[in-house]
């Protein structure tokens, strides 16, 4: 004779299923995890089973105190970085930052924007206005043999990455920057301390099942 489980007991069924299907949000240091409203961008690129999320901004010393670190756990890890950059309000010259690594990112290479961000970063104590920020990036342009133009984003591409980015931000309800996020296809850990990047990335190795693919840099 078949017997038929009470819908009591399907219900709780589903409801542990789900349980089990759904992926592992966590954070370092444990039990702090910001209550976003839309964790779907919270996984990470194609092929790659642990990478590292984050928005900054260009004018935040918090993010400028990270980037090292995060840098470094890139190269020790072999993960890639999907940055996003994100503009805190009041910050006066951290947009025009943004749209001239954009320039750089997608005009001439990846590792010069890398490397104007990290300056900009050092340099946030003497980039006190747009004016201070403009007369940076001239010199850093001079002294890596390019030329800024006299119209950095003539078709406004740049504006619309950046902006994209903000209102990636948004959707995921950002409430801090730097906003440090360790991916894998099974969960995200989120970092509130980068000095605990690196125990976030062997938690993520962890639930992964295996060591991350090579490291490739995304930034959109």
């Amino acid at each position: 004779m078949s017997r038929f489980a009470s819908p009591a007991v399907l219900s709780l069924a589903l409801l542990s299923l789900a349980a089990a299907a759904a992926p592992a949000q966590t954070s370092v240091p444990p039990n702090q995890v910001t209550p976003f409203t839309d964790t779907s961008m919270l996984k990470p690129p194609p092929g790659v089973k642990v990478a590292i999320i984050e928005w900054e901004d260009l004018e935040c010393p918090a993010c400028a105190r990270a980037f090292p670190i995060v840098h470094q756990a890139m190269d020790r890890y072999h993960v890639p970085l999907v940055r996003h950059d994100f503009q805190i309000p009041g910050h006066v010259w951290s947009h025009e930052a943004s749209i001239y690594a954009r320039y750089l990112q997608d005009k001439v290479s990846p590792e010069l924007a890398t490397d104007y961000r990290r300056q900009v970063f050092a340099s946030q104590f003497r980039i006190a206005s747009k004016d201070d920020l403009k007369q940076f990036t001239q010199q850093f342009f001079s002294a890596h043999g390019k030329q800024l133009p006299f119209v950095i984003d003539p078709t406004g591409q740049f504006e619309r990455e950046v902006t994209a980015d903000h209102n990636l931000g948004d959707k995921l309800g950002l409430r801090e920057t730097p906003t440090i996020v360790v991916v894998t296809p099974k969960g995200w850990i989120q970092v509130k301390d980068v000095m605990d990047l690196y125990q976030a990335l062997d938690q993520a190795e962890a639930m992964a099942g295996s060591s991350s693919a090579g490291a490739v840099h995304h930034s959109k």
